[in-house]
């Protein structure tokens, strides 16, 4: 089952994905990478969390349901049911922000680049606590995933 999903264009428009404006489509008229947006209740507050390993899990473990639904809809498109890992690494700037989010190839064995790209609009319109150093921090995050049946 698909569901409506925002365009996004990693980086670039998250800004625009949390001020809900819709983002530009990428040059070479394909269109963007989609997630699932998260629902606004029960989200972390960032701006109260200290910038700890569990915070880090935290956010990521809310966003977890968005990065299963990209892997939902990504193998049912191709009737899979492969269970896999995918193994990402990403950099939250100085404030907070996701750059640079990519899947390994190394690490990874869900080899779809659909999968891949909406994984990366997942985790590039994260939002995580500031770092007090004010550095950026790079993450390797691993993912298991299977279908739920």
């Amino acid at each position: 089952m698909k569901k409506a999903l925002l365009p996004m264009l990693l980086l670039a428009s998250a800004a625009a994905f949390a001020q809900g404006t819709p983002a530009k489509k990428p040059a070479g008229g394909k269109p963007a990478p989609t997630a699932p947006a998260p629902a606004k209740s029960d989200a972390p507050d960032v701006a109260r969390m200290p910038f700890t390993p569990d915070s880090i899990r935290e956010v990521v473990l809310y966003n977890q349901g968005r990065i299963q639904e990209c892997y939902e809809d990504h193998m049912a498109e191709k009737d899979k049911k492969v269970e896999g890992r995918l193994m990402t690494t990403f950099t939250i700037d100085a404030n907070g922000l996701v750059k640079g989010a990519k899947v390994l190839k190394k690490g990874s064995t869900l080899k779809d680049a659909g999968l891949h790209d909406c994984v990366v609009a997942v985790l590039s319109s994260m939002s995580f606590p500031k770092p007090p150093d004010g550095a950026d921090h790079p993450i390797e995050y691993p993912f298991n995933l299977k279908a739920i049946e």
